[in-house]
């Protein structure tokens, strides 16, 4: 449960501000300036909904 929930806040992170968290991450792995491509924050949206849908379907599955 605890995982969904966390897979839940992430993916809504990730849709719906992925500039953002890409740019949080980004900033952890890297010790200078770099700039992400385009489709990068693309990228990270879809994955968010797709972590959205994985924690919805989970939690209808087991209720």
């Amino acid at each position: 449960m605890l995982l969904r929930i966390a897979a839940l806040a992430l993916g809504l992170a990730e849709a719906f501000r992925p500039r953002r968290l890409v740019d949080v991450w980004l900033n952890l792995a890297t010790e200078g300036d770099a700039t992400p491509r385009r489709w990068v924050y693309t990228a990270a949206r879809i994955e968010g909904l797709l972590l959205v849908l994985w924690a919805v379907r989970r939690h209808r599955d087991s209720g």
